[in-house]
């Protein structure tokens, strides 16, 4: 029987550039060049047969950088990229960016120093845009933003909706409410699901282990159960942690030790039904 495909939810692409990279320390080991020839072979190390690349930069030009790179590439199944979600023309623009291979998009929001960001009329409407046109939307926020996304959902309406990175929670210090609680409330909600993805940069990058992880895991399991949970890499931003094979092989231990039958799902089933990756002809 052919084996169900594995998909890394999670990725990103950069030719980096100090400017245009300002998060990124100058000495960092992410501070170069990552293409589709490296994203390839860290997918071939763990038997990954697609991925979702994710904008990083909050400019238009990222969005077709990422669909490049796809139309050249595979293995990159699809694209969540970048709008102006605030535009006063959001609707037309989303209509003129249409392309098979983009299903979704994502806000830095996380960056944003307003913590009711997500709030806001105009980026509301945008998102509800954004879900008009059968789209999906990434959520990328910090322990501020996330107590604000239950009213963020309730105003935007239906739609299909993914917390990125279970929203970040403060694992390196320990850090456990109000991120506990306030993910809980966001799993109450059943059109979001959760990407099981970046905690190893919210660890300690030099002295992290696998117990450090186990009850943010636990929680978040409990909390969506695995049919709404989805794995992923967060490559390159792994490696300031963890190199591609790490980040894999300790959430892989986790589901064969609580879950096992939910493997196909999280690795892959439900970023496909998400996505709707299956929709889409390479």
């Amino acid at each position: 029987m052919t084996r169900p495909p594995r998909i890394d939810a999670h990725h990103h692409l950069w030719r980096y550039d100090r400017a245009a990279f300002g998060w990124i320390d100058p000495g960092s080991v992410i501070a170069r060049d990552f293409d589709t020839a490296a994203l390839s072979a860290v997918l071939a190390s763990r038997e990954i047969d697609g991925a979702v690349a994710v904008q990083a930069r909050q400019v238009p030009d990222e969005t077709h950088m990422l669909l490049a790179a796809a139309a050249q590439c595979p293995s990159i199944r699809a694209v969540v990229g970048w709008i102006d979600l605030r535009a006063d023309d959001i609707e037309e623009r989303l209509v003129a960016e249409a392309a098979p291979l983009l299903v979704g998009y994502r806000h830095v929001v996380q960056d944003e120093a307003d913590g009711n960001f997500l709030l806001g009329d105009a980026f509301v409407r945008g998102v509800r845009a954004v879900a008009g046109q059968g789209l999906s939307y990434d959520l990328l926020v910090d322990h501020r933003q996330l107590a604000t996304v239950p009213a963020f959902l309730d105003r935007v309406g239906t739609g299909r909706f993914v917390l990125d990175h279970a929203a970040k929670p403060a694992i390196a210090g320990d850090g456990w409410q109000p991120w506990a609680d306030r993910i809980a409330a966001v799993a109450a909600c059943p059109q979001v699901l959760c990407k099981v993805s970046g905690l190893v940069t919210e660890a300690d990058h030099a002295r992290w282990c696998a117990d450090d992880l186990e009850r943010y895991l636990d929680h978040v399991f409990a909390l969506f159960g695995p049919e709404r949970l989805m794995w992923g890499s967060d490559w390159p931003v792994c490696l300031l942690a963890a190199d591609y094979a790490r980040v894999h092989d300790v959430i892989a231990d986790y589901v064969a030790r609580h879950c096992p039958a939910s493997a196909a799902a999280i690795f892959g089933g439900n970023a496909q039904q998400f996505y709707r990756l299956t929709e889409m002809a390479r």
